[in-house]
């Protein structure tokens, strides 16, 4: 199946990136009042949505949601395309000014935020009715509790991007090398593939890479992360520096393509298609991003224990909310179930929204086509951690703070570039994200 684009997942989470952001944001919620305005009177349930996968994604949704039948005296819905350019102010501007959907999807941190201005419509009651249906059980393990708050569940789990570990199998074989299973056997790989002329740690830490998203997932990999159980910073922890002081010696050893600290996610998809790169972390669409005769020989393995002898990894849950400005909030609710029920052609037509959140999309033939992506969802997802670890799993407002910002690019280039040491690298981190939350 095809998944998240692995060059665009960066624009797909972050939500007006940055302090100077988060305020315009605030600014443009605050200008409107919290609920119940202008969006009724169209007499529809307004669906924006972006678009996910391929050029059939946004077609294929737009007739599942028009063939929405609405049950007596609720309100039909009504589907708009939502572009990743500009997507933040479109929203913004449209709930500021109360022309907004009265259900849409986004960015993964949107929710939380737009929670905060109380333009948010919890998503508490709809679950409760999903117990009844079976839906609520359909849930992959842990992914609705990444979107419950003290005020409720603000959005409902849509569709997964994470950060696995992928390699090219005729690269390894080349290089008389077995998947690593550990951080030494991962070592002890890249030497292999060294050896052959070939990175193992392929990364791109560029503005317009991941960089920072691959070094996050090792943390977690250890037991770390960047916030504790009060959603506070609490970067410079001996699991966090034992992971970074891993990485470091990956990039000494000439594990990592000098280059890396400047490619974009394109250039990497260059270096995996070119055969220097053999091994690395990356999104799920991985494969289908390299196409032709690459797709085939790429695999994704398995999740690595520390050096602490823990398994982990980074994963983002894209999600669908439901706005307080609505013509009605059971027609919302109505219009979910359905879409929920029925948006499972998304994946088994692989139009590539991402990993599904559902287990009975999961368990299709079609989606169980795709052995990479079955990996994803049976081994991967149950050991990934949010944004939020090592102190919890749910996410929060402040989470937009290290998804996609230059305060995350410049600590992943330090890091790799050898400017800084782990302690060093983390230190400033944390001085970044507490003065940025004040």
């Amino acid at each position: 199946m095809a998944g998240l684009d692995s060059g665009r997942t960066i624009s797909r989470r972050g939500l007006l990136a940055g302090a100077g952001g988060i305020a315009a944001l605030a600014a443009l919620t605050g200008c409107g009042p919290s609920g119940g305005g202008t969006g009724g009177a169209s007499g529809e349930i307004k669906f924006w949505n972006m678009p996910w996968g391929n050029t059939e994604f946004s077609q294929l949704d737009r007739q599942i949601t028009q063939k929405y039948s609405p049950a007596k005296g609720l309100p039909p819905a009504a589907y708009q395309e939502v572009q990743w350019a500009n997507f933040t102010t479109t929203f913004a501007s449209a709930v500021a000014s109360n022309t907004g959907p009265a259900v849409s999807s986004g960015s993964g941190t949107q929710a939380f935020q737009f929670a905060q201005q109380n333009q948010i419509a919890p998503a508490d009651s709809l679950l409760e009715s999903w117990k009844a249906n079976g839906l609520y059980d359909d849930f992959l393990p842990g992914l609705i509790d990444t979107m419950k708050t003290s005020q409720g569940h603000v959005a409902v789990p849509y569709n997964l991007d994470m950060r696995a570990l992928w390699y090219r199998k005729s690269l390894l074989e080349k290089a008389g090398a077995e998947p690593p299973t550990d951080w030494q056997s991962h070592l002890d790989v890249c030497e292999a593939l060294k050896k052959a002329g070939m990175f193992g740690f392929g990364i791109a830490a560029g503005a317009q890479g991941n960089g920072f998203q691959v070094i996050v997932g090792l943390m977690i990999n250890n037991g770390g992360g960047i916030f504790d159980e009060n959603q506070k910073p609490n970067c410079v922890t001996p699991e966090n520096v034992q992971a970074l002081e891993y990485i470091v010696e990956m990039v000494r050893k000439g594990y990592m393509d000098p280059g890396s600290i400047g490619y974009s996610t394109t250039n990497a998809q260059s270096q995996w298609k070119a055969g220097k790169f053999a091994m690395g972390f990356e999104a799920p669409g991985l494969a289908q991003q390299l196409g032709g005769s690459v797709a085939g020989d790429m695999l994704v393995g398995d999740p690595l224990v520390s050096a602490r002898g823990t398994k982990g990894a980074l994963y983002f849950p894209n999600n669908i909310m439901m706005y307080k400005n609505t013509p009605s909030q059971a027609g919302s609710e109505a219009f979910l179930t359905y879409y929920y029920k029925n948006m499972s052609p998304l994946w088994t037509q692989k139009t590539g929204p991402g990993l599904p959140v559902l287990k009975s999309i999961a368990s299709t033939p079609e989606f169980k086509s795709d052995s990479n992506a079955v990996k994803m969802v049976q081994v991967w997802q149950p050991i990934c951690k949010t944004w939020a670890a090592p102190g919890g799993s749910a996410l929060f407002a402040n989470i937009s703070t290290v998804d996609s910002t230059p305060a995350m690019t410049t600590f992943a280039q330090s890091l790799l570039s050898l400017k800084a040491t782990p302690t060093e690298a983390l230190t400033t981190l944390q001085s970044t994200l507490v003065s940025t939350m004040k």
